[in-house]
């Protein structure tokens, strides 16, 4: 198959004696808009085969909780639902039968398709199946619009990414075909568990962090959110989307995120909803040169979630700067709960705890400032990290790595004035930041 999205993982040919075509969905949590799954039914209709979904929910994935479980779970009857409509079979199963492998054994598939994701646990997992499957395994990239692939090697910044994704826009931004599978898949025997709201009971996830039992997830709720953004937030975008204060933005990404909703959909809803131009091309700048220079990093960076792999000039200032006395000296703990001196910090912390998503221009000051409340660059990117990604719905992502990467250690920045602690890493003061937008409206709203 001629497309620079799959992968071929393990080569051979298909089993002749195969009886279906399996996708293992992991990534890639919708029905509709899913490169992988079209490739999947594709596949299935050239080789006369039914076409089934294999969803293994396991509790072992780094760094979640049952607030990132909890959204997972509330997409799957969207899945189910979704797959009705293209004949294609889904098998919903849970830890300790979550596995793909002794699912593989019992359906004997022709071949194997998967999605992509570039972090470091679940591209292990790949890997390990990959070796152990006895029929092919193929991956698609499915949650970019341009193959990450086709970069090549880690871009340094969106100036370099910029022209390399758009010369490949206009081949990757079409709205898809979405095929239906010919052949109906019929279970035979093949059981699998009902999407209810017991699904995570009795599970070994962390219960710390409470679920946030006012965002739904799944895909009807991502497209409602979309269609609500288009039509009363879009045409603002621009103006308003660095104003924490204001309901600017789409609030999109922890659905993308799950995969609960494609880039590629999002895209095409805002490319076609004949708003102003500068809107759309603000927005389309972050969704695909900002989000993608992020999967871009995380991709060809094996250091993605440490100071370790922020550019040299940025470790060397930093190491410089390590022994510059700290006005401030906060504890991880402390910093949890949100016990700073600075108002504007602390009112990004509850909105992280509270609500599970953070403003992305208050987030940029809020690793800013760890970095500053603590006594080392590698101990403050660490922090970030944990508490990014044990709080945040779109935590564990290639965005939140390359946004504290940028915020910490200069990653896709260039070197500014030194200052004390930062060296030649970009700062942000309290006092700038405020006059930006209407801080007092923003600390307000979470308040004590």
């Amino acid at each position: 198959m001629d497309d620079p999205r799959v992968t071929v993982r393990t080569k051979g040919n298909a089993d002749p004696d195969g009886r279906c075509v399996v996708y293992w969905m992991q990534r890639a949590q919708r029905a509709v808009d899913n490169p992988a799954l079209d490739v999947a039914v594709r596949l299935g209709n050239e080789l006369r085969l039914p076409v089934v979904v294999f969803f293994g929910l396991n509790p072992f994935v780094e760094r979640a909780n049952l607030r990132h479980y909890h959204f997972l779970a509330d997409g799957l009857r969207d899945i189910a639902a979704g797959l009705r409509t293209r004949r294609v079979g889904f098998v919903l199963r849970r830890y300790p039968d979550h596995r793909l492998l002794p699912f593989a054994e019992q359906v004997r598939p022709a071949l194997v398709v998967g999605d992509e994701n570039p972090l470091r646990q679940t591209e292990r997992w790949r890997e390990t199946v990959g070796d152990q499957l006895r029929v092919p395994l193929w991956t698609v990239d499915a949650d970019v619009v341009v193959p990450a692939k086709l970069q090549h090697k880690e871009q340094y910044a969106a100036r370099t990414i910029r022209p390399r994704l758009m010369m490949h826009l206009d081949e990757f931004l079409v709205a898809p075909k979405a095929p239906v599978a010919n052949v109906q898949w019929r279970a035979h025997g093949v059981t699998s568990l009902r999407v209810s709201a017991r699904l995570l009971e009795g599970l070994p996830i962390d219960h710390s962090v409470a679920p946030i039992v006012s965002v739904r997830g799944g895909t009807s709720e991502a497209q409602r959110r979309l269609r609500t953004f288009v039509r009363t937030h879009l045409e603002a975008y621009d103006g308003d989307r660095n104003h924490p204060e204001l309901p600017g933005t789409s609030l999109l990404s922890p659905y993308l995120h799950f995969g609960h909703i494609g880039p590629r959909e999002v895209a095409l809803a805002v490319r076609d909803s004949g708003v102003a131009p500068v809107a759309v091309e603000s927005f389309l700048e972050q969704l695909i040169v900002r989000r993608e220079l992020a999967v871009n990093f995380v991709t060809f960076n094996d250091k993605y979630d440490r100071l370790a792999g922020c550019e040299r000039w940025a470790r060397q200032t930093l190491a410089a700067h390590r022994r510059d006395p700290r006005a401030y000296l906060y504890s991880e703990a402390e910093l949890a709960s949100a016990a700073t001196h600075d108002p504007l910090w602390n009112a990004a912390q509850r909105q992280m705890v509270t609500t599970g998503w953070m403003h992305g221009y208050v987030r940029m000051y809020w690793a800013k400032k760890i970095l500053e409340w603590t006594p080392s660059a590698e101990e403050a990117f660490d922090i970030a990290v944990r508490l990014n990604d044990r709080y945040l719905l779109d935590g564990r992502d290639p965005n939140g790595y390359a946004n504290i990467a940028w915020a910490i250690g200069g990653k896709h920045d260039r070197p500014w004035p030194p200052r004390p602690v930062y060296g030649t890493v970009r700062s942000m003061t309290y006092a700038s930041t405020v006059r930006k937008f209407d801080a007092t409206r923003y600390i307000a709203r979470f308040s004590d």
